[in-house]
């Protein structure tokens, strides 16, 4: 079948065509993954963590450290928000030469109080301010209070996630948003 001068090409999509990334796209969410606590052992005496963290379709993974159950890995990984209400899922496994890789357990959290928290105006407030707190909740994998904070003209957050489906291990994060410009934008 030919397309007609008239109709432009769909790209193999249907006419009914979905807004482009840049229409749809709120910003991007840079999250730290500063380092990981008290690990659960899957080698002999140790492990070799790293972290996988997804967001829809998108999948990320920070470098493998060798030997270690208190890892720090102070990587930053990036993903594209489209929707403020897909929960973020951050697994750590234990890296296998010869065997597929192990699951040291996993969290999952949400970016709505932190998306609310950037919807605000907070120009001028001294570095440091705390906007909000997010208590540990059985929703949520929560070790601690997260406080999401106005921190040298930038909201960030600090979090510190208890692992779940394993016996003990936690991960400590930090988010931070980068506008787009040319993007929908919060």
């Amino acid at each position: 079948m030919t397309e007609s001068p008239t109709t432009p090409s769909t790209g193999g999509r249907s006419s009914n065509a979905k807004p482009s990334l840049m229409e749809s796209l709120l910003g991007l969410l840079r999250i730290r993954v500063k380092r990981g606590v008290n690990l659960a052992v899957r080698d002999v005496r140790s492990s070799d963590p790293y972290v996988v963290v997804k967001m829809g379709k998108q999948k990320l993974k920070t470098r493998v450290i060798k030997k270690d159950v208190n890892p720090e890995w102070n990587e930053d990984l990036t993903l594209s928000v489209t929707d403020a209400d897909v929960p973020i899922m951050l697994t750590v496994y234990d890296h296998d030469t010869f065997t597929k890789d192990d699951k040291m357990g996993d969290a999952e959290f949400d970016v709505k109080a932190y998306i609310e928290a950037l919807r605000m105006n907070l120009q001028g407030l001294p570095s440091g301010t705390i906007i909000t707190r997010v208590q540990p909740s059985r929703q949520n994998c929560l070790a601690e209070e997260s406080c999401i904070m106005w921190s040298e003209g930038k909201v960030v957050q600090d979090l510190v996630l208890r692992l779940r489906n394993v016996e003990c291990g936690e991960v400590e994060i930090q988010l931070q948003w980068i506008d787009l410009p040319g993007s929908k934008g919060l």
